[in-house]
């Protein structure tokens, strides 16, 4: 495996001791680091409409904290303030090349784990408050200098302010704190609370966050999954049924129907695990409308026979499982049933953000690169 921005730690003894478990810091994780956008683009970015981006301004003298929603207007940022402040851009690897490159270094972790690229960029004395999140979550330093405090478990019962727009908890004792240069990083577990505030200007930090539903979304989705395979016609029966002495009784026995019911669709693996698949790879925000492109095989020949290559869309997600000798192919909430021979492009296409495929080896093959183009799940590079 390639080199990991672990610092001397394998990725064993990552997984071991603190993913999930506890905090830790990493210095110089990714040495001679670069931010994967510059703080105008990253500006010029929190303006478009499609683009989840957040101010945060802080007023310290009176501790008030004001929160606004993009998209903004160049005239935002020139009104800011001189310190206290943070930009948030969420998802910034769909946009940005660079930025989707920079996310595939935390590849260690499942790809379809990772959630997307959150980069930051505050002035003097900018942040957010303590908080915790539900995920997993890597922060790195890429220019300035941002002191973290981290310490204790909390949850939704944990009390916060209630005159803020962000979850700032009140009872907030840190444990540790470090100051990040460029190229630290600072991984932190779910629920541990961590506060991060910038210490002088130009402070840009990339928070690499991880896919965690909840239980409540998994225990909503499957069943709908389901339900639409399902005819109306398959309906509950009770052909045992035998007399009972009140009328208005609802049984064990009748319970014990219904969970059986529930448990033979919980424990038929195959749907469960094609359910996932979709689930796990659908795109990050679900009111994004695909394109539907119209490509011709043609076309994609002559652009692979004269070196081009193809390459994954930024929000793309990517993952497979094995079934058998075939594979299930899942891209953007689709699924794709694949045969052996599929397994070379298969897993290339989950593992690799750039490809030179050489069309004309099956049928199969060419109508699967066909319509990850149609769909915009890959796009044409030089």
């Amino acid at each position: 495996m390639k080199n990991l921005p672990l610092g001397d730690l394998s990725l064993e003894t990552f997984l071991a001791e603190y993913w999930q478990k506890k905090p830790l810091l990493i210095r110089q994780a990714l040495p001679r680091i670069k931010p994967p956008i510059v703080a105008d683009e990253l500006a010029g970015l929190a303006c478009e409409e499609e683009v989840e981006a957040r101010l945060i301004i802080h007023d310290a003298e009176n501790d008030q904290w004001d929160l606004t929603h993009g998209p903004f207007v160049d005239a935002t940022f020139s009104d800011l303030p001189a310190t206290h402040w943070t930009l948030l851009v969420q998802a910034v690897d769909h946009w940005v090349p660079a930025a989707a490159e920079f996310l595939a270094q935390f590849y260690f972790i499942p790809s379809w784990r990772v959630d997307d690229l959150m980069i930051s960029y505050s002035s003097d004395k900018g942040g957010v408050g303590p908080h915790y999140d539900n995920y997993d979550v890597f922060l790195v330093q890429v220019s300035g200098r941002r002191q973290w405090e981290v310490g204790g478990l909390y949850d939704e019962t944990s009390p916060r302010r209630p005159d803020t727009p962000v979850k700032i908890l009140t009872e907030w004792e840190p444990e540790k704190s470090w100051t990040l240069e460029p190229g630290d990083m600072l991984y932190v577990p779910p629920r541990v609370g961590h506060n991060g505030v910038a210490v002088g200007g130009d402070c840009m930090t990339c928070s690499v966050g991880f896919r965690a539903p909840s239980h409540r979304d998994l225990l909503l989705d499957f069943p709908e999954f389901i339900g639409e395979q399902l005819s109306e016609e398959v309906r509950y029966a009770d052909p045992d049924l035998i007399p009972q002495a009140n009328p208005g009784e609802i049984t064990p026995e009748a319970v014990k129907n219904v969970q059986m019911i529930l448990t033979q669709y919980v424990e038929d693996h195959g749907s469960l695990a094609q359910w996932f698949g979709r689930y796990m790879t659908s795109p990050k925000y679900q009111d994004e409308e695909t394109t539907q492109e119209d490509h011709r095989l043609a076309d994609i020949r002559q652009h692979l026979a004269t070196g081009g290559m193809l390459n994954r869309n930024e929000g793309s997600r990517f993952a497979f499982q094995t079934n058998g000798k075939n594979l299930w192919l899942f891209v953007d909430g689709r699924q794709y049933t694949c045969s052996e021979s599929m397994t070379s492009l298969v897993k290339t296409l989950c593992a690799k953000r750039t490809l030179t495929p050489s069309c004309g080896q099956s049928e199969e093959h060419d109508s699967i690169i066909l319509d990850l183009l149609n769909h915009g799940s890959l796009y044409y590079s030089e």
